[in-house]
């Protein structure tokens, strides 16, 4: 497929967007990094009762292993797993290789995460025609530089990009050009989506919302009546488009902590006192940022797995770490007694600002 620079006879220029995915990035690492780990099930994370899948092999995925699964559940479903503690400073390091290797391409890089980014190659910086060309040379240096494997997705605009970059994992990559767009949306399966969960999922299943074709069937009307403003974001990628720019220096809106017990709590004392230590890793991203927010988030997740948050938004700018952990205690005084015992808190700051600027900004994510 030829990529398109513009259509002949309109201002209006085809965008030429790259969605570049590590491998199973952090176990991949791992695998390169120690001999006896290649091709073994191998998932990066806690091996202990109350552990968490963080990352997982190819040969451990063959099995059902996911991230964040539980690990009692992941070795139930692969006895042989083989789980290494994550080396988070290691994979930084090598995310920072590979951004480098993405910005002799292009300035305008959009990070998801240590391990996958949008680039906009519209215009590029060595002037090569072909977007799939570009994809093929960074994923190339990737494997010679870090000797690790790296999915690419291209297409007109970001959801298109990102399908497109599953299509042939691993250490693949596929086109979907503007005259495939909206034909390989509709056959696509709902819960395929990027941004469609389960539970969205299951609503649109319910009203009898099973592919992109079926969402492409309604008015917009209907999809905004049924999902308020993620309606309209639905109703258009169904039709293949996606208006959305590639953000380069994107900043996230908010900054948060959570920590997981080793034994599942209920005494309120106890579990504001493991508030503590939350509180100040946000406040701490907060002094080093310069970022202030004024909407506190407290996330409860109960021995059963069901997960609650409760949020309260001030008028002015949380001014320090004394008041962050008074609203984060306050809102879970108000749900005692709680109903089941407590696995995991967490707390965020949201609506945030960088000094008097009005627009949500943070440099530092935790």
């Amino acid at each position: 497929m030829r990529d398109s620079d513009a259509v002949e006879g309109d201002a209006t220029r085809v965008r030429k967007i790259i969605h570049i995915d590590m491998d199973a990035f952090y176990a991949s690492v791992e695998q390169r990094d120690n001999t006896e780990l290649r091709g073994k099930p191998v998932a990066v994370g806690g091996s202990a009762e109350r552990g968490v899948v963080a990352a997982a092999s190819y040969e451990a995925r063959k099995f059902g292993v996911r991230s964040a699964m539980p690990s009692v559940t992941a070795t139930r479903q692969c006895p042989d797993l083989i789980f290494v503690k994550p080396r988070f400073e290691v994979y930084k390091a090598i995310s920072r290789q590979i951004r480098e290797i993405f910005a002799e391409h292009t300035e305008i890089i959009e990070p998801l995460s240590l391990d996958e980014a949008y680039l906009d190659v519209t215009e590029n910086l060595q002037g090569i025609p072909l977007a799939r060309d570009i994809a093929l040379k960074i994923r190339e240096k990737i494997k010679a530089e870090t000797g690790l494997n790296a999915s690419a997705g291209i297409s007109y605009n970001k959801f298109l990009a990102k399908l497109a970059s599953d299509h042939r994992k691993p250490n693949g990559q596929f086109v979907i050009s503007p005259e495939m767009g909206p034909a390989f949306v509709e056959t696509l399966p709902v819960g395929k989506f990027h941004g469609i969960g389960p539970a969205t999922g299951a609503k649109m299943n319910a009203l009898g919302l099973f592919t992109g074709l079926d969402i492409r069937n309604q008015t917009l009307e209907f999809m905004n009546a049924n999902f308020g403003k993620s309606g309209a974001y639905y109703y258009w990628i169904s039709r293949g488009v996606d208006e959305r720019p590639v953000r380069a220096n994107r900043i996230r809106k908010s900054i948060g902590a959570e920590t997981t017990f080793s034994t599942d709590l209920a005494d309120l004392d106890v579990l504001v006192g493991e508030l503590r230590p939350l509180v100040d890793k946000v406040w701490r991203h907060c002094e080093t940022s310069g970022s202030r927010g004024r909407t506190v988030t407290l996330k409860i997740k109960f021995a059963d797995f069901e997960i609650i948050t409760r949020s309260r938004s001030v008028l002015a700018p949380v001014a320090g770490r004394d008041e962050l952990a008074r609203l984060a205690s306050g809102l879970l005084e108000v749900e005692m007694p709680l109903p089941k015992r407590v696995r995991l808190l967490g707390v965020s700051l949201s609506s945030l600002q960088v000094g008097d600027d009005a627009e949500p900004q943070l440099t530092f994510g935790i």
